[in-house]
């Protein structure tokens, strides 16, 4: 009994492909048409490793960054991080704002 119960818990809380998330078939197809790629992780984590054409602007930063480096709030804009909190948090912050085109990566 206790066991279902944990794997009906583990269920909800994994992650799926949510309203304005995109797979790498997608993002492909997007940046060919140009829409901007932005590693919302830290500095540190992007020199680590990025996405080809990707720009760092880390979620704790966005705010604060996303309107200079990025004015028009139409642009076509794709967020990814590790694992798509970081990203999904970005994401629903930029809408806020008034950005109409922002997408999340699920990978």
């Amino acid at each position: 009994m206790i066991r279902k119960w944990i794997n009906t818990i583990k269920c909800e809380f994994k992650r799926h492909m949510e309203a304005n998330d995109i797979d790498e078939k997608q993002l492909k197809e997007m940046l060919k048409q140009g829409a901007t790629l932005i590693d919302v992780r830290s500095p540190q984590e992007y020199k680590e490793g990025h996405l080809d054409g990707a720009i760092c602007i880390p979620s704790y930063e966005i705010e604060n960054i996303i309107k200079e480096r990025i004015p028009d709030l139409k642009e076509k804009l794709i967020l990814y991080c590790d694992s798509g909190r970081r990203s999904k948090k970005s994401q629903k912050l930029l809408e806020k704002m008034g950005y109409t085109n922002v997408y999340n990566l699920y990978r």
